[in-house]
């Protein structure tokens, strides 16, 4: 009876982890240029569904659908995989910390603070990306001075590398962060019981 339990369990976790990574990589598709940052900066909302999943399923169920969703993605890459790892590691860097948080004291405070947590190790963790990993590939592609020159065109103190990711990709990945938490703190109630149905 308990191995039944939980074998229906497991099948309706996958199920919903299933379902909210499709929605994720649909997401992925709709990306919103913001005037005020960089034009290679566009904003998505694919870690929505992640977070809203790992909210009501727990931390694994959220870096599921975070892998589940660029998986997808590589179907349609243009950088051979280094841009849906990237998109993982920082996805999985707001979401880890906020799941984790709202685990432990399922609270609207404990939401409050798990995401803005996780929008600052977001933040972080996509500036280090961008300097280490995403803006060596893409020099591949395009000059180094092309690529600051796009800073340049919104911001004209960013002159330097150094100068795009703390004055450009920083804020942009901050006011990403904001948009996904207050999101999910508008949606989650209304989906929570969904997401809960059959657990």
């Amino acid at each position: 009876m308990v191995t039944t339990t939980k074998k229906k369990l497991n099948v309706s976790t996958m199920t919903k982890v299933a379902m909210l990574s499709v929605i994720a990589f649909v997401l992925m598709q709709l990306e919103l240029l913001i005037p005020i940052f960089p034009a290679f900066l566009k904003i998505d909302v694919s870690d929505l569904p992640a977070l809203i999943g790992a909210f009501a399923l727990g931390p694994f169920a959220g870096v599921a659908i975070e892998a589940v969703k660029n998986i997808l993605h590589l179907l349609q890459t243009t950088t051979g995989g280094v841009g849906e790892l990237a998109n993982f590691v920082i996805g999985s860097a707001i979401i880890v910390p906020a799941a984790l948080i709202y685990k432990k004291n399922k609270s609207k405070k404990s939401a409050i603070i798990g995401l803005t947590i996780g929008t600052v190790a977001m933040a972080i963790t996509g500036a280090l990306a961008n300097y280490f990993v995403l803006i060596p590939f893409y020099t591949a592609f395009m000059p180094i001075d092309a690529i600051v020159a796009m800073g340049t065109a919104v911001n004209h103190n960013i002159n330097s590398v150094w100068d795009l990711v703390l004055l450009g990709i920083l804020p942009f990945n901050l006011f990403k962060g904001a948009v996904l938490s207050a999101l999910t703190l508008i949606l989650y109630k209304h989906l929570s019981p969904i997401l809960h149905k059959g657990m």
